[in-house]
């Protein structure tokens, strides 16, 4: 079966690295384009994702707004 989401903004690439903390793991995500995307979930989700490195993997975003900040 095939999932859907609201979510517009989906950023797909391969879990170039996954540590798990105490109760956190911390997932990077490697874009097409060279980018990462870093994201923290439960250890308990990434294990029901049966989530590894060199695997795919999206990051969805739906938010109101995106603040954005500059260096002066």
């Amino acid at each position: 079966a095939a999932l859907a989401f609201s979510a517009r903004n989906r950023l797909a690439g391969t879990i170039s690295r996954l540590v798990k903390g105490p109760v956190n793991a911390e997932v990077v995500i490697k874009l097409a384009g060279g980018s990462e995307v870093y994201s923290i979930i439960t250890n308990d989700a990434a294990q029901e994702l049966g989530l590894k490195e060199g695997g795919t993997a999206s990051a969805l975003f739906k938010a109101g707004s995106v603040v954005l900040g500059i260096v002066k």
